[in-house]
């Protein structure tokens, strides 16, 4: 009897437990379901391929914003897309953008490990693709110290102000030797003001020239180097089939990892001669007085037989060199050639900045950068190139390093970041005529909004902490550099059609073909090489 009620007992107790269970699992599981329908994620791109995703659909010819404004436009201003394996957000409009920089700018301050970073940057030495962190917050507190803060900026104006004027001489030579009976000669603008840009950022980091009279090497070495700046650019920007497929980076397809590794090799040899030959010179006492030490100078006074979180100083100087140089190379001169690819096909726009310039400046002497402020149209021209023509039209890829809410999505911990600025920047719902060339806007109805990361429908150096530091730099080289050029050549297409605005994807958003005009000069001749 006791068995028999112990059994039974036991029976009792086990369907109990069962049904226990059952009520636990079916509970559970109807409340994940509903959590994960609560936590929904951002709607993922149709047509993601095995192991490549959506690799294919990036791989053609339209350029890649303009393709991601494309797939918004269906899916909305969030979307998700994969490169191989890991996920990819892409964000397409100033609300999410904003919320992305404030509420989660910690999160996403981040950088993932792509093949091109480790392989090109010194793996991560160069700050602008460092891991956010103790080092990230030193080398940028010391380059914004060194090179970037708005002291530095004014006491290297007599740098900008000679490069621009001694380019604008060696110019007007050209014009003297090739004019025809119209007095005009046709030059190739996009060679001259990537020669400009170079010339001033290497005399600023270096202390040297490349190109011109005073150039320190011959024109072949000069042209090789700016080459291998300008390769380094397009590769940076490479997705490798080893981001996407991690076991397939030992085949290295299409050659592209030993391309980079080539093209490191090359500019390191050229930026350790920059550093030997500075230190020869604090040996033997050649060192540039304070007022004129460049920041290779700087960077031997502070950091010298040092570490910092594991890197050596001639790692970290090389890194950051380098980054400086194309940095301050690319920006303004790429911001340049769209702004007078927009004023020969919008010739109104261009007489109108020649009437301004005439107005505050005459053409009886030169500009000087005290000049720009009067020149508020000038300035309205290179904002909205910037809007229209972004140096990143993607911003540098970012990784989520916590899970997120954004948009009112769930993003998980791992995904990678993309803000396509070209899309915000041609909002419909923000900008009137989007897509037309319209300086004026930044005099009226957008006067008050500038390029300082606070205004997240016009971000063309990014925002949040890495926010780019050069925006100060940058605008004032492009101010200085197109202002003196219109100032001092009229200029004009070589024939009736449009200039060809077709973009490519790289980091930097450039034109393709050269950029041939016709130019004449607009002053006296001796003010061509007056003060030069």
């Amino acid at each position: 009897m006791d068995l028999t009620q112990n059994s039974q007992t036991v029976v009792a107790i086990g369907l109990f437990c069962v049904i226990i269970t059952t009520l636990c699992c079916f509970f559970f599981f109807h409340r994940s379901k509903a959590s994960q329908t609560r936590r929904r994620e951002p709607p993922m791109v149709d047509g993601a391929w095995p192991l490549l995703g959506h690799l294919p659909l990036l791989s053609g010819s339209k350029a890649t914003h303009h393709l991601f404004g494309s797939i918004a436009d269906k899916y909305g201003p969030l979307f998700t897309i994969k490169i191989g394996h890991p996920r990819v957000l892409v964000i397409n409009n100033s609300e999410t953008a904003k919320e992305c920089f404030t509420t989660n700018d910690l999160a996403v301050s981040y950088r993932p490990n792509l093949v091109a970073v480790e392989t090109m940057t010194y793996n991560h030495a160069m700050f602008g693709f460092a891991p956010y962190g103790p080092y990230w917050r030193e080398i940028r507190k010391i380059v914004t110290l060194g090179f970037l803060s708005n002291y530095q900026i004014d006491l290297l104006s007599h740098v900008r102000v000679s490069e621009v004027q001694t380019s604008i001489k060696e110019l007007f030579n050209v014009w003297t030797r090739k004019k025809d009976s119209s007095d005009f000669s046709q030059v190739e603008l996009k060679q001259w003001f990537h020669e400009l840009a170079f010339n001033t950022a290497l005399r600023i980091v270096a202390g040297n020239r490349y190109f011109g009279e005073t150039a320190v090497v011959n024109e072949e070495e000069a042209q090789r180097c700016l080459k291998a700046l300008r390769e380094f650019m397009r590769l940076i920007g490479t997705f490798t089939v080893g981001d996407a497929v991690p076991f397939l980076r030992w085949f290295d397809f299409g050659g592209v990892e030993t391309a980079m590794k080539e093209n490191v090799k090359q500019l390191d040899g050229v930026v350790s001669g920059w550093i030997q030959e500075h230190r020869q010179n604090r040996v033997t006492g050649k060192t540039n007085n304070e007022g004129d030490k460049d920041f290779i100078d700087v960077m031997l006074s502070l950091i010298d037989g040092t570490t910092i979180q594991g890197f050596d100083c001639d790692t970290i100087i090389k890194a950051t060199t380098m980054a400086l140089i194309l940095g301050a190379t690319d920006t303004s001169s790429v911001t340049n050639i769209w702004a007078i690819c927009l004023l020969l096909n919008n010739p109104r726009t261009l007489e109108k900045l020649r009437e301004e310039m005439d107005i505050h400046v005459g053409k009886e002497r030169c500009i000087n950068e005290s000049d720009i402020n009067k020149l508020v149209y000038l300035q309205a021209v290179v904002k909205e190139t910037l809007r229209l023509y972004p140096p990143s039209p993607l911003s540098g890829i970012r990784e989520f390093r916590e899970d997120c809410t954004l948009g009112g999505y769930h993003v998980r911990k791992g995904t990678r970041l993309l803000t396509n600025v070209w899309k915000i920047q041609v909002d419909p719902s923000i900008w009137e005529d989007p897509l037309e060339f319209k300086p004026e806007r930044f005099l009226t109805s957008h006067k008050d909004v500038d390029a300082k990361g606070n205004h997240f429908e016009y971000i063309p150096f990014g925002s949040g902490r890495r926010i780019c530091p050069g925006i100060s730099f940058g605008l004032r080289s492009a101010h200085l550099t197109l202002a003196s050029f219109l100032h001092s050549f009229e200029i004009s297409k070589i024939s009736n059609d449009p200039v060809d605005m077709t973009s490519v994807v790289e980091i930097t958003n450039i034109k393709v073909t050269p950029l041939k005009v016709l130019i004449k000069p607009r002053l006296p001749p001796n003010l061509y090489y007056k003060a030069m």
